[in-house]
């Protein structure tokens, strides 16, 4: 491992408590403008979520309906209701997205599988950079709004249900996530930069709980508006 990503998994709880974690839940709201884009607004105004932590799968709670869930794996999304009845499914939710780009509808397996998946990648970072055939290394360091950031190229394996194969992540001196930049696949490929904040610590790791993601313009420099995706969260624990 760089020493970049050891001093961001010190900074985020250290290597060892992420290994013995086994799920993350926490509870906010997904709000920004891509989710009227998508003709799916307030889908996740009010979201519970269950990340497992050694595993690609997340459970949203009340996803859709009170009585309903939403389970994401890279393989499979599901509505299911709460004794384990099928509502809709999707195999191969990925291929489903092919082709789209932002102003395409989405149906709420397609919200089901973006969210889940970047919702996985947000909340285990900087962990999920140590996963199997992801691959990482130091790039050129980065001034934003007055501050020093250092940055980790990575690559991530085929197979990894993940914005796009290549991301950076911007951290500061301390080994805080600040920025993570990607050009998520399943919205046609646009840059967009993703800011994170107001870091707290839940059961000795540490979480972003202010994010927002925005434009990003072919120099990497990030565009004050329009907020494409808002993420706020208010309770978050592990076990």
């Amino acid at each position: 491992m760089s020493d970049l990503l050891d001093l961001a998994l010190h900074a985020h709880g250290g290597l060892q408590r992420w290994r013995e974690a086994e799920t993350i839940h926490a509870t906010g709201s997904l709000g920004g403008v891509l989710w009227s884009q998508v003709g799916q607004d307030g889908i996740l105004a009010a979201a519970d979520m269950s990340v497992d932590v050694q595993r690609q799968r997340l459970v949203f709670e009340r996803f859709t309906g009170p009585e309903l869930r939403g389970v994401f794996t890279p393989e499979r999304v599901a509505v299911e209701r709460r004794d384990g009845d099928v509502v809709a499914e999707r195999t191969a939710p990925r291929e489903a997205l092919v082709g789209h780009d932002p102003d395409t509808p989405w149906d709420r397996l397609d919200v089901l599988y973006f969210a889940g998946y970047a919702m996985w990648n947000y909340l285990t970072a900087p962990y999920l950079l140590t996963r199997p055939g992801v691959v990482v290394e130091e790039a050129e360091p980065w001034r934003e709004a007055g501050a020093d950031w250092r940055r980790l190229r990575a690559r991530f394996p085929h197979g990894m249900a993940t914005h796009c194969a290549e991301q950076v992540f911007y951290y500061d001196q301390s080994g805080l996530l600040r920025r993570h930049d990607y050009a998520p696949d399943v919205l046609g490929g646009t840059p967009a930069a993703h800011f994170a904040e107001k870091h707290v610590q839940a059961s000795g790791l540490v979480f972003p709980t202010h994010r927002y993601i925005v434009p990003a313009q072919s120099d990497g420099h990030a565009l004050p508006e329009p907020r494409l995706i808002t993420i706020d969260l208010d309770e978050i624990s592990v076990v």
